[in-house]
């Protein structure tokens, strides 16, 4: 199985507020004084260089992963406690709401993707009950990373 890209976290989310908040801060410096240079004028401005650098450090952060997701970790924590109702894919509870990739496309909120499976199994939804307060925010992400997978393959 491969390492997939796992979705956002409330973790990353706290990193890029404090990473704005401080951009913020830098935003209220004292104002630049003006430097000659021969006969141009040209002024060096904290704030505008500031902001820049809270837009770059957020756009890194966004762009790398919190972790990969795993889904050969998945398919073990899948059979744990998804395997109950959805052995081999199916629904033993809404029979037309399988985890084929066909009905995750017309069922599942969000679509064809690991974040719209991640959300399903986090706060549930119909018949589903969450998961978020008994898996990990990294088994849910190895879980929707083997879903999504499982889905490709044809379970």
């Amino acid at each position: 199985r491969q390492l997939r890209t796992a979705p956002l976290h409330s973790e990353m989310l706290a990193k890029i507020s404090c990473l704005a908040l401080v951009g913020s801060a830098a935003a209220f410096t004292a104002p630049t004084m003006p430097l000659r240079s021969g006969a141009s004028t040209m002024q060096m401005s904290a704030q505008g260089n500031a902001v820049k650098v809270a837009a770059a450090g957020a756009a890194l952060l966004v762009a790398a992963p919190a972790f990969a997701a795993d889904s050969g970790a998945g398919e073990k924590i899948f059979t744990a406690n998804c395997a109950a109702c959805h052995a081999g894919g199916k629904n033993s509870v809404v029979p037309d709401h399988t985890l084929e990739k066909d009905a995750i496309e017309k069922f599942l909120t969000g679509g064809f993707n690991e974040k719209a499976v991640a959300t399903q199994v986090t706060n549930g939804k119909g018949a589903m009950p969450a998961f978020g307060g008994r898996l990990s925010d990294e088994d849910i992400a190895n879980v929707a990373a083997y879903v999504i997978e499982s889905s490709e393959e044809g379970w």
